[in-house]
C-alpha cells in the first residue's frame, strides 16, 4: 500500500506542479493586479501602485465598457435562444431514426471545425458582400431590390450580422452534446409511450426534455464561456486597427486596454485585470444560477 501511495504521490506531482505554474498563478496574480494600477502586464509587482477597487469603479463608469457588457448579454440571449433552440430540433431530428443520420451530423458540425477567421472571412465577403454576396444575389434573383442593396457591414444591423454568423457556427457543437445526451435515454421509455399513444412532440415534451436537464445546464455554461471569451468574430467585424462599438465586446476591451492596441486608448494592465476578474464572475454567477433552478432530481438518467 505504501509503495502505491509513493507511486501515486510520484505521478501526480508534475501534474500538480504544472497546474501551479501555468493555471493556479496567472488567476492569483491577475486577481491580484486588478487592485492595482499596472502599466504592463509583465512589470515587477514594486511598479504597481495599490488602488483598491478603483478599477472596478472606472469600468462600471466607462461607456465602451458599459456598450461591451450590452453586446455581450445580446449576444448570450438572443444567440443562446438561437443556438440552443436550432440545436435540440436538430438533436431530435437526427436521433429519431431519420435515414442518414452520420451525414447530417458530419455536414451540421463541419463549421465548429473551420477556424473562425476563415469562417469570418467566408461571411463578410461571400455573404454579406453587397456586390456579389449570396444575400445580394439571392434577393436579386427574387426582386427584392431593397433587401439586395442592404450593407449588412454598417450600422445597426452589422451587429445582426455577426450575430448570425456567430450563431451559424456555433449549432454543430451543441447539436452533438444534445443528441448524447437524447441517446442515453432508455429506448424503452418511448417504446412505453408509444404504446400508450403517446405521439413524437408528446414524447418530447413529457420524456425528452425533462431527462435533459443536466445537458441543458451543460450547454448554457460552455454557451457563456464562449460568449465571454469573444474575441476573434468581434476584431473580424472591426475596421481595420480598431475596434467598433457595435461590435466590441468585453473580451476585446480588456485586450486594447491590456496593450493599449487601438488608436490613443492608455495601456493599463490593471484594467485589464480588472475586466478578467468581471468576467469570471460572470461564468461563475450563470454557472450558481444553473445549478439552483435546475436540479438534477430522480428523473435525470
Amino acid at each position: 500500500m505504501k509503495k502505491n501511495k509513493k507511486m501515486i504521490i510520484c505521478f501526480l506531482t508534475p501534474a500538480l506542479l504544472f497546474f501551479l505554474l501555468t493555471f493556479l498563478y496567472p488567476i492569483c496574480r491577475t486577481v491580484l493586479m486588478s487592485f492595482f494600477s499596472v502599466e504592463a502586464v509583465n512589470d515587477p509587482m514594486d511598479l504597481w501602485e495599490f488602488v483598491g477597487i478603483s478599477n472596478f469603479v472606472d469600468l462600471m463608469n466607462t461607456s465602451v465598457f458599459q456598450v461591451a457588457m450590452i453586446n455581450m448579454l445580446k449576444i448570450w440571449l438572443l444567440g443562446g435562444v438561437i443556438v440552443l433552440g436550432i440545436a435540440l430540433l436538430f438533436a431530435a431530428i437526427l436521433t429519431s431514426g431519420v435515414v442518414g443520420k452520420s451525414v447530417y451530423r458530419a455536414i451540421i458540425y463541419i463549421p465548429n471545425i473551420i477556424n473562425a477567421v476563415a469562417m469570418s472571412t467566408m461571411w463578410i465577403n461571400y455573404v454579406y458582400n453587397k456586390r456579389f454576396g449570396l444575400l445580394h444575389t439571392f434577393f436579386e434573383k427574387i426582386g427584392a431590390h431593397e433587401l439586395a442593396m442592404t450593407d449588412y457591414m454598417n450600422g445597426e444591423i452589422k451587429f445582426y450580422s455577426l450575430l448570425a454568423a456567430f450563431c451559424f457556427g456555433s449549432v454543430g457543437y451543441f447539436m452533438l452534446i444534445f443528441m448524447s445526451g437524447i441517446e442515453q435515454i432508455p429506448q424503452d421509455i418511448f417504446e412505453s409511450a408509444t404504446i400508450d399513444g403517446a405521439n413524437k412532440i408528446r414524447q418530447f415534451k413529457s420524456i425528452t426534455l425533462p431527462l435533459l436537464k443536466g445537458v441543458f445546464k451543460t450547454c448554457v455554461t460552455f454557451w457563456t464561456v464562449s460568449v465571454v471569451g469573444f474575441f476573434v468574430w468581434s476584431q473580424m467585424w472591426s475596421a481595420p486597427l480598431s475596434s467598433e462599438l457595435s461590435t466590441i465586446t468585453p473580451f476585446v476591451y480588456m485586450y486594447n486596454v491590456t496593450f493599449g492596441t487601438v488608436g490613443s486608448t492608455q495601456r493599463d494592465g490593471g484594467l485589464g485585470a480588472a475586466v478578467g476578474v468581471i468576467m469570471a464572475l460572470v461564468v461563475m454567477l450563470v454557472f450558481g444560477i444553473m445549478n439552483k433552478l435546475i436540479k438534477n432530481d430522480d428523473l435525470e438518467l
